[in-house]
């Protein structure tokens, strides 16, 4: 594996990620509602407000968890990019491991149904932003694999620092 496959790989997977997580969360924000849905009586005791500082910094701060999760993703890689169908298996291992079947009791997640008091309404509604996120995901991801063009890298790039520049002054404004 060359040093340079490597960092490419790991670049497209944090921008195809944050770039995901940015979108499905306003998504969630304005369509799914959560201001409202947070603030219910079993989920402010789970969730920050989205008014909170960190919750507007989280955002800038996928960055980092994209870098992890491109260190997680790098084992498999070949299999990613090699399989005809590696991005639609990709969509299904992380819909499986990160929602459905979690280590801890997260909303939406099998062990969320059993052991939290959250309604399961509150729980499923979840499910339309982290289906919406697999597919920016893998989408970016593949587009990005696809059609290997040096203007779809500027192009991320700039949405990656736009997010980024974003998320750090909404922070900042709430501090």
């Amino acid at each position: 594996m060359r040093t340079g496959d490597i960092i490419t790989f790991m670049w497209r997977i944090t921008y195809s990620h944050v770039i995901a997580y940015f979108i499905a969360g306003i998504f969630a924000l304005y369509v799914l509602n959560y201001k409202e849905l947070f603030a219910t009586e079993e989920m402010s005791l789970l969730m920050r407000p989205v008014t909170h500082p960190l919750v507007a910094l989280g955002p800038f701060l996928q960055v980092f968890r994209g870098i992890l999760l491109s260190l997680c993703l790098l084992p498999i890689r070949k299999f990613i990019l090699g399989e005809k169908h590696g991005f639609a298996i990709l969509g299904i291992l992380v819909l499986g491991l990160s929602l459905i079947s979690t280590i801890g009791a997260t909303p939406g997640s099998f062990e969320g149904y059993i052991y939290t008091i959250i309604p399961p309404v509150n729980q499923i509604v979840g499910y339309a932003e982290a289906i919406l996120y697999i597919l920016l995901f893998t989408g970016i991801l593949w587009v990005s694999y696809t059609y290997e063009k040096k203007w779809l890298n500027i192009l991320f790039l700039i949405l990656l620092v736009i997010i980024s520049a974003l998320s750090l002054m909404s922070y900042f404004s709430l501090r």
